[in-house]
Order: C-alpha cells, then structure tokens, then sequence
C-alpha cells in the first residue's frame, strides 16, 4: 500500500511499498532539495548576524585575548563565513535530521509523523544540549587552561580562522557527544546489541569514553573530565533506553534463545 502524500508533494513511504530506484531517487533528491534549502536559507538570515555570532564565539577568551590575527586579507571574510556556516547547521539541523529520518526508517518499519517529529526533536535537544554544555563549560575551561598552562613564558596573540576553527569544532563535538544515547539505542533497535551486553562491557565502555574525550579539541585533564563526566551518565541513559526498547538481536532464535520477552 502506498503511503500518503506529504509536504511538497513527498509521500510517506511505508515498508510494503514497492517503489522503483527512479521513485527512490526522486524522493531522495526532493529531500536533499530540502535539507539544502533549509541550510541556505539559515545561512542567509544569520548571516545578517554575523557580528553577534562572532561575539558569542569571542564571549568564552578572557578579555585581554579577545583581539585576535588575520594574517591575509580574505581570512576575516573566510572567518566570518565559517562562523555563519557553522550557526547555519545548527539551525537547519531539526529539518535535515527529519528529511533524513523520514527517508531511511521506513524502510525498516512503520513510523507515525508524530513519532518522527518526536524522534528528531529528541535528537535536537540532545545535540544542542551538547552545544551549549561545551560553550558555557568546557570551552572556557579548555581555553583558561590551555592559555594558562605557561604562565609567563609566553605572549599570547590567537589568529582568528585558528582560534574559531578551534571553538566550532568543541561545540560540535560536544553536540555529537550528547547523541551517544541516541546511537545506542539505534544499535538496540537493530538488535546488533542488547542492554545486557552494553552493562557488561561497562569497563571497556569507560575507556572508550576516556579516549574519546582525550582526543577531543582541548585535550586537557579539566575539559576531559568535564566531557567524560555526562559521556557516562549519558551512556547510563543509553542502557536503560536500549534495555526499555531494544530489540531481541535477528539470530537470537538460531542459536537457541528462548527469552519470551516480547519486543517493544
């Protein structure tokens, strides 16, 4: 049965339906029509904003700091667009995670509109839950830090694409760090693991976590606490989510599995 027309004409694709590749790939490219769109679109509107967002950005260095170094004349210009890009994402983020999400699931099973927007909504607030910790916590204490670590010895002069580069890509990485529960409850959902085997392999989950939040931007004892700290209690959330509606994993049944616990 086919599924339902949506917004600009994109249909609700269900598991039963038969669609040929041209039909996927139209849809698929309707999507990314979309998804473009949306990200120009917020481009263009923030872009109008751009001194804020560099102020924002700037907000986190100490004062003395905040003058930074353009070493070429179109690096202020490629500065500024990076900056904008970068809001632009976040922005545009809910519409591409519903395009995204829209395209791929039902393909694996019947998702309702409602249940969708829940999910994407979801998945937003967890990344910029992550943004907004990193920028009002771990980015000024990475940079209090770092900037700090030689006391005297040195005269600090940031270069501006350097130091925003630097910025954007913590607060990305503390937006990506929040899905964590997202991912396992993904993996969950697909049956490739079970909360019984996220609970066992907790040590090995604990350096994971360490290494992940070393390599990250920064790189000092303080920012890696503060990332490892809610890596673990979101990992937690991830258990109890993959433990609440995780699926039984597809050869369960073959190997003689005979848990009678339905799933969710």
């Amino acid at each position: 049965m086919a599924g339902g027309s949506g917004w600009l004409g994109l249909r609700r694709i269900d598991p039963d339906d038969k669609l040929t590749v041209v039909e996927h790939l139209g849809e698929l490219r309707h999507r990314l029509f979309i998804s473009v769109t949306a990200l120009v679109v917020a481009f263009a509107a923030l872009y109008f904003f751009n001194s804020w967002l560099l102020d924002l950005l700037l907000d986190p260095l100490a004062p003395e700091n905040r003058k930074l170094l353009a070493l070429s004349p179109t690096e202020p210009f490629m500065v500024i667009l990076k900056v904008v890009f970068g809001g632009a994402v976040l922005v545009a983020l809910p519409v591409v995670l519903y395009q995204l999400y829209a395209f791929v699931i039902p393909a694996i099973a019947v998702q309702t509109r409602k249940r969708m927007l829940l999910v994407v909504a979801g998945i937003s607030t967890l990344f910029l839950g992550g943004v907004l910790f990193a920028y009002f916590l771990v980015l000024p204490v990475a940079l209090q830090w770092l900037l700090g670590f030689a006391g005297d010895d040195f005269t600090i002069a940031l270069r501006a694409d350097e130091y925003f580069s630097f910025a954007l890509t913590m607060l990305l990485a503390g937006g990506l760090v929040f899905e964590v529960p997202i991912a396992m409850l993904l993996f969950a959902r697909m049956g490739l693991v079970t909360a019984q085997q996220y609970r066992h392999h907790w040590r090995i989950a604990l350096v994971v976590i360490a290494f992940v939040a070393a390599i990250l931007p920064g790189g000092d004892p303080a920012s890696m606490f503060l990332l490892m700290v809610p890596m673990i209690v979101l990992y937690s959330v991830g258990v109890w989510l993959a433990s609440s509606f995780g699926r039984p994993a597809p050869w369960a049944n073959l190997m003689g599995n005979d848990d009678p616990t339905p799933a969710p």
